[in-house]
């Protein structure tokens, strides 16, 4: 893909995004179209589904939200946001979105009858897009937490042996049920350790009741916020822990508020980004990682810096996914 922004800026007259994209006619093409509203604004013709290595799933689902709102506009507002994102990647040398090829799909609009009918059609829905993804690398775009459960779910009944699930997170989301649903946010591991083994990071705001879940399932491992400063020792604890298949669900309230305040529950403490990514990049080349997630950003009006940071987080995982193709 060439570069996107002229040297004030702007878009140059050759980076018009081609007809076939925007369907206007073809004496049209060269006018000046703005960007997609795809994710990193690739066009059809770098970000096709048949030529793309990597999916984008919009989820912007909300209903259980305990505190702070807003969930639902995230995918929105992170994809917005990706298509400023320059597409050079200093860690691989090369414009990795246009070597891998991202496709962005339509927001599923999940019914509102109830959580647990919203998260059977979710299940449903997440498995007929993985079995039409084939090899490709789903990345959902929440939404609150609850939705990771559906997709990882999905992901297990696609696959013999017993997936792992690396949990970045302020919290463990662990509770049985949760202001009378079992399909909340704050029950969204609780839906899957039993088909999952689950290693939480990064946890500091955790309930008794969760605690106990947590030891009475032995493929549940927590890593707690403190543990992630006085070396890199934890890494390799969490490493340990997964098994040869992984799924990443990333809720954005993993990371401290100083550089993640849009989100509906913050902790204070948390991970960093260059550790994170030290430590992502690790997983990427130690383990399958099957697909993932990034939930739980809340958009604050005029605050756009968050709603970045998330969009760049997607870039980087999907950059991580095929390391392979780019060194």
């Amino acid at each position: 893909m060439p570069n996107r922004r002229d040297p004030d800026g702007g878009r140059g007259h050759d980076d018009a995004v081609p007809a076939s994209v925007v369907g206007v006619p073809a004496e049209l093409n060269d006018l000046p179209w703005e960007l997609p509203h795809t994710f990193l604004g690739l066009d059809q013709l770098s970000g096709g589904f048949d030529r793309s290595a990597a999916v984008i799933l919009p989820v912007p689902y909300e209903a259980t939200t305990s505190w702070g709102g807003g969930t639902r506009l995230g995918p929105h507002a992170l994809l917005e946001a990706s298509r400023y994102i320059e597409l050079y990647d200093q860690e691989f040398g090369c414009e990795a979105g246009s070597v891998i090829g991202v496709n962005t799909l339509p927001a599923l609009e999940l019914t509102r009858a109830g959580a647990t009918p919203a998260m059977a059609e979710l299940r449903a829905s997440y498995g007929r897009v993985a079995e039409a993804c084939g090899d490709r690398f789903i990345v959902m775009l929440g939404g609150e937490h609850s939705i990771s459960s559906a997709a990882i779910l999905a992901q297990a009944d696609r696959h013999e042996e017993r997936l792992s699930v690396l949990q970045l997170d302020a919290h463990a989301d662990l509770r049985p049920q949760y202001e009378g649903t079992p399909d909340s946010h704050a029950s969204a591991m609780a839906r899957v350790i039993d088909r999952a083994d689950v290693v939480a990071v990064g946890l500091r705001g955790v309930s008794a009741e969760e605690m106990e879940v947590s030891r009475a399932h032995a493929g549940s491992t927590l890593i707690w916020a403190d543990e992630m400063w006085e070396n890199d020792d934890w890494m390799d604890k969490a490493l340990d822990a997964l098994g040869p298949k992984v799924y990443v669900t990333f809720d954005v309230d993993y990371l401290d508020p100083s550089l993640m305040p849009s989100t509906g529950t913050p902790e204070p403490g948390g991970g960093d980004w260059y550790r994170t990514l030290r430590f992502l990049r690790r997983v990427f080349a130690e383990r399958d990682v099957i697909a993932a997630d990034v939930v739980e950003l809340a958009p604050t009006p005029g605050l756009s810096a968050p709603d970045f940071l998330a969009a760049k987080l997607v870039y980087k995982l999907i950059s991580y996914r095929f390391q392979d193709r780019l060194v």
